[in-house]
């Protein structure tokens, strides 16, 4: 991938992935091989997370706009290849969240991808992005399930000000 044109960002804002889209590969080891190798990058690289998780939905029978996106992000990755997570030493350790939901984002299930990340100190400690196990009527739920099951370190309720996690929308502060 060395000669591969880069890309500015890990997904096409455009492209629209859903289960039965393009043609079925012939033979999925390559793409599972290259998805299981990304997922495993998500560990140090929080800038794929999302879009690893996105085609790691079609492992089980992947087709062309899956590897597509899968390439994708491997452009991205040869991008960014230099970009490092930095670590800064700080007097306050102060915890902040943050987390947000994509509603009804795929197009099969129409499941929701929830996403979070930690920063104690201004230091990115922790990251996730995943999809809800269950359906939600309403973004204010979705919201709240976000919120809600994100991990909760034992210092994190010490820190919040008003005892509440940062939610986007009013509607999930006021479930919590």
């Amino acid at each position: 991938m060395k000669t591969c044109n880069s890309a500015a960002t890990p997904l096409d804002t455009n492209a629209k992935l859903s289960a039965d889209s393009g043609s079925s590969m012939a033979d999925p080891t390559h793409y599972r091989s290259l998805a299981g190798a990304l997922r495993y990058l998500t560990f140090t690289r929080y800038d794929i997370a999302y879009a690893v998780q996105h085609v790691c939905l079609f492992m089980h029978d992947p087709r062309e706009p899956h590897l597509s996106a899968l390439k994708r992000i491997l452009q991205y990755i040869q991008e960014t290849i230099d970009h490092v997570l930095h670590l800064y030493l700080t007097s306050t350790l102060r915890l902040i969240t943050y987390t947000d939901v994509y509603w009804s984002g795929c197009h099969d299930t129409r499941r929701s991808t929830s996403g979070y990340c930690f920063f104690l100190g201004g230091n990115l400690i922790s990251w996730s992005s995943k999809r809800q196990p269950a359906l939600s009527r309403s973004s204010a739920e979705e919201e709240y399930r976000g919120v809600a099951n994100q991990p909760r370190p034992p210092s994190a309720h010490q820190t919040c000000e008003d005892g509440h996690p940062f939610c986007s929308r009013e509607s999930g502060v006021n479930w919590v």
